[in-house]
């Protein structure tokens, strides 16, 4: 009998609602948006909460409301993209570096070392450096990064699966290579991977923000979340709710993210299962 997501686990079911309300604004932020993101007012520089601006605005007049829910979705597409990427790349090294022979299982898994051996932020600051900022960009850059983790956790898992009898059975039958990976070993080890990939959505999100921060993420205009708290730092003094929103909003999307990853692990988890 599997531990139920939602029953007896409200923070489960707010974290999914959190998850949820980010979704729905990546996909209709601009039709949600009250005023235009991009719109300059000079006389509505820095205000606080207002009944016009229910956030206040920024150092440019623009509606911060508008801002955080136009600013979310290049975050939530190089999230996805980034994960894709790395999931797809990730998978087929981990399973090469377990189901192959031994020579190209070591040198596979060495180069997989080695780019665990860096800093994500500081690989991503040597990358982007060289790359014309955007979502393409970022996203190529955040998976490439994130590729060990995946490639780690797709050889546990297949280290494991190809001791089971079915994995033998097709082996006993002649089948091949890419048979025994797609019908027997790739079925079996997506569970784990699946908990990777939430994981690495929300280590993409604060990784793609902490760049646009710095200023080498999304280009401004275009607003994003990690772009607006790096602008914020400059008027703190003058409007602190500039920073405070787009930080709270970050925060309570990481958090529920994660939240749900750790549920979705102890469901897919069998040894983690309430009986």
């Amino acid at each position: 009998m599997t531990t139920p997501l939602l029953p007896r686990r409200p923070l489960v079911f707010a974290s999914m609602l959190v998850v949820a309300a980010v979704l729905g604004a990546a996909a209709f932020g601009p039709l949600l948006a009250p005023h235009d993101p991009l719109a300059i007012n000079q006389n509505a520089v820095n205000q606080g909460s207002s009944a016009e601006f229910w956030l206040g605005t920024d150092e440019f007049g623009r509606d911060l409301l508008s801002r955080l829910l136009v600013g979310i979705r290049p975050t939530v597409l190089v999230a996805a993209i980034s994960t894709f990427i790395a999931a797809t790349a990730g998978t087929a090294l981990g399973i090469i570096g377990a189901y192959s022979r031994p020579i190209i299982s070591f040198f596979v898994m060495r180069a997989v070392d080695i780019m665990l051996s860096f800093p994500a932020i500081l690989l991503a600051l040597l990358a982007v450096g060289f790359w014309q900022s955007g979502v393409t960009s970022l996203s190529v850059v955040i998976g490439v990064i994130f590729i060990p983790q995946f490639a780690r956790v797709a050889q546990s898992a297949t280290l494991q699966v190809i001791r089971q009898e079915f994995v033998e059975a097709e082996h006993a039958m002649g089948a091949r290579y890419l048979r025994v990976v797609l019908k027997a070993i790739l079925p079996n080890i997506l569970p784990p991977l699946v908990v990777q990939a939430t994981l690495t959505i929300a280590a993409a999100i604060l990784l793609e923000s902490g760049l646009s921060f710095l200023g080498l993420g999304i280009v401004p205009p275009e607003p994003s979340w990690g772009q607006m708290i790096g602008i914020a730092r400059g008027y703190l003094s003058q409007n602190p709710m500039y920073v405070a929103w787009p930080s709270l909003c970050l925060a309570l999307t990481v958090l529920a993210i994660n939240i749900l990853g750790d549920a979705l692990q102890d469901h897919l988890d069998p040894r983690l299962r309430e009986e």
